[in-house]
């Protein structure tokens, strides 16, 4: 397994993100607006729980086979 980063925008079901201390499989992505008008990405996770994230952050994501 190799990771990288991709921007939080670009997430899709079935990435595996590494995410407090653990890898967390994306069930479901969706898109939200803040009280300060940004937008956001909001996961979640295989198993159950959620997690929002700025649209433009980079996320470390796992990756079988990348070289």
């Amino acid at each position: 397994m190799t990771t990288l980063t991709k921007v939080a925008a670009l997430i899709n079901p079935g990435d595996r993100i590494g995410y407090e201390g653990q890898w967390r499989t994306v069930e479901a992505t969706r898109t939200d607006i803040g009280a300060m008008g940004g937008l956001f990405v909001v996961v979640t996770w295989e198993g159950g729980g959620t997690e929002r994230f700025r649209a433009g952050d980079e996320v470390v994501l796992e990756q079988p086979g990348a070289a």
